[in-house]
């Protein structure tokens, strides 16, 4: 199934004080349907406001363009005053890849949130990070020498023309850098120090620029210098990574605090890990840690199966169980509660409205199934039987992974259960949409047909929604035959044990794709292009021949196995 792609944006506004206007910026992106705002963190001392929020890349890209807009309207940058370095109302507006996108897919939607903000609102943009169109302006810093006050003089070199916008000074909105970058995530470790020279030992240890160099003594020696008489540094353990050393007297213990600016480089769980290293050997312990913030769900997945290969076990994990080994691994609870649906972005987006019956109990399920109503029908329960058939293959997976005397084959055994997750997971995600696909036929019916416009409307949306309640159950289809690769596997190479555990998920495989074709079938009788009709039965032929003699291998590798 194609995955959600989202983003996140955090804008920069020189405005920290004045919180009517904060709000009137937030209140524009708010008014974007399919956004949502996670964050607003205004310093008086800056003047100047961080906002953070998420979405899909189009909204959210629409929600920027609103709130730039509006902060132009609302800040007079040539009144402004602050501590923090800035050369425009919007100063900064990052757009961040969070999960299905890409970082050039993100910086293709960063120059077009550029050049609408240039030709509309007139306001010279410049490209920063990875959407750079240039070398010297990927880093920020360069971008913004000279602040705002420096804008006059520079847009006047042809060296400094913006990307977008006119090259001409603004003097209310100054000027804004739209870019897109890594994620960053604000991450503490815990110590079992109060000494922030001992904490800070440790930040030097870890962070990419590391410490100054020094003869002899560690602190005090002679400073080495390079050639041009500049220090020379001895860089630090973790790429990508800004660290000090904190005291915290509401904890009563001294934290690590970084900046984690590239996790595809540096992962959060080697950061904690670069911290145990050194805090150990410095005769400490790290004792936990803690996100500050929201972080991507791919952060604790990846943590996760990181530990349990670390423990020499299975990755195959439930994404529950995954990331409560992450949690329970950095001690990401030991200041307080660690909550999912609160700390993980996309938990936060999640329309756990729109999943109703995988949330319901067994029995609850089974009553409501029972009930005198279509829904859920056949095609929700196929997808559920094809999502158990998935469940028994990847409980044989991890069971050989586990078994003793087969260490050597754990790496092969977690491959199949963590494919085995995907697929009960897509399957379980296509419990609900069968359900919602039939109620988006029952809706279409009951569109109004007084009009000949209105008839026409009509006739299409319900072809539309047939077209798509064909479409559910030929996915659960493709899905399922798949999960006949991993019973197969674990039929003639798992666990003995277990072998009819691996032979009854096919089974369940098979009942499922079976009952997904009936409904592909039934479905596709309504559609009147015929060429789509055909199409989809055709590949619903194929897909269901191919189960049959999957099945007849796998039934055949049983009854050897079981002599």
């Amino acid at each position: 199934m194609h995955q959600q792609q989202l983003i996140e944006c955090v804008p920069n506004f020189s405005e920290g004080r004045d919180l009517s206007i904060i709000k009137q910026i937030t209140d524009a992106i708010e008014t974007v349907e399919g956004v949502k705002l996670l964050d607003v963190d205004p310093g008086k001392a800056t003047n100047r406001t961080v906002v953070t929020f998420v979405g899909e890349p189009g909204p959210v890209v629409e929600a920027a363009f609103r709130a730039i807009k509006k902060a132009s309207e609302l800040i007079d940058m040539s009144k402004h005053q602050g501590e923090h370095p800035r050369m425009g109302a919007t100063d900064v507006c990052p757009l961040v890849p969070v999960s299905g996108i890409s970082m050039e897919e993100c910086a293709e939607w960063a120059r077009k949130l550029g050049a609408r903000v240039g030709e509309e609102l007139g306001i010279p943009v410049y490209l920063y990070e990875a959407a750079a169109s240039k070398p010297e302006w990927k880093n920020l810093a360069t971008v913004r020498a000279g602040e705002y006050e420096a804008l006059p003089e520079k847009l006047v070199k042809p060296e400094w023309k913006p990307d977008f916008g006119p090259a001409k000074f603004n003097a209310k909105a100054g000027a804004t850098a739209i870019g897109a970058r890594d994620f960053l995530v604000a991450y503490n470790v815990n110590l079992n120090t109060t000494s922030v020279r001992r904490a800070n030992s440790v930040a030097f240890d870890v962070r990419e620029k590391g410490r100054v160099k020094r003869l002899g003594n560690p602190i005090t020696g002679e400073i080495v210098k390079d050639a041009n008489g500049e220090p020379v540094r001895e860089p630090g353990a973790c790429k990508g990574v800004k660290a000090i050393g904190w005291y915290i007297p509401e904890y009563g213990l001294a934290q690590v605090s970084m900046n984690i600016t590239n996790i595809s480089v540096t992962p959060v769980h080697e950061a904690f890990e670069a911290c145990c290293r050194s805090a150990e050997s410095r005769g400490m312990r790290v004792t936990g840690s803690e996100v500050v913030g929201l972080v991507p769900l791919k952060v604790l997945l990846d943590a996760g199966r990181y530990f349990l290969k670390k423990q020499n076990w299975s990755t195959g994990a439930s994404e529950e169980e995954l990331i409560h080994i992450a949690v329970k691994s950095m001690g990401l609870d030991e200041l307080g509660p660690f909550d999912p649906k609160k700390k993980i972005i996309e938990y936060q987006l999640r329309d756990e409205s729109s999943q109703p019956l995988v949330g319901m109990t067994l029995r609850a399920f089974a009553n409501e199934t029972a009930k005198n109503s279509p829904t859920p029908g056949g095609g929700s329960i196929a997808a559920y039987v094809g999502a158990l058939g998935a469940s028994l293959g990847t409980m044989v997976a991890n069971l050989s992974a586990g078994k003793r005397g087969w260490d050597d084959r754990i790496e092969e055994f977690s491959a199949w259960a963590e494919k085995g997750q995907q697929l009960k997971d897509a399957l379980l995600n296509l419990v609900d949409e069968d359900t919602q696909a039939f109620n988006r036929i029952m809706e279409a019916f009951r569109l109004p047909k007084e009009t000949a416009e209105e008839k026409a409307a009509r006739t299409q949306a319900i072809q539309a929604a047939t077209q798509y309640a064909t479409e559910v159950p030929l996915r659960t289809m493709e899905l399922t035959v798949e999960v006949f690769e991993l019973a197969e596997a674990m039929v003639e190479q798992g666990n003995p044990n277990s072998v009819t555990d691996g032979a009854v998920g096919a089974l369940c495989a098979h009942a499922a794709l079976h009952g997904a074709w009936m409904n592909v079938r039934i479905n596709a009788t309504s559609l009147k292009d015929e060429k789509v009709k055909n199409e989809l039965l055709g590949k619903a032929e194929a897909i269901g021949r191919k189960a049959d003699e999957h099945l007849a291998r796998i039934k055949a590798k049983t009854d050897q196995r079981l002599g």
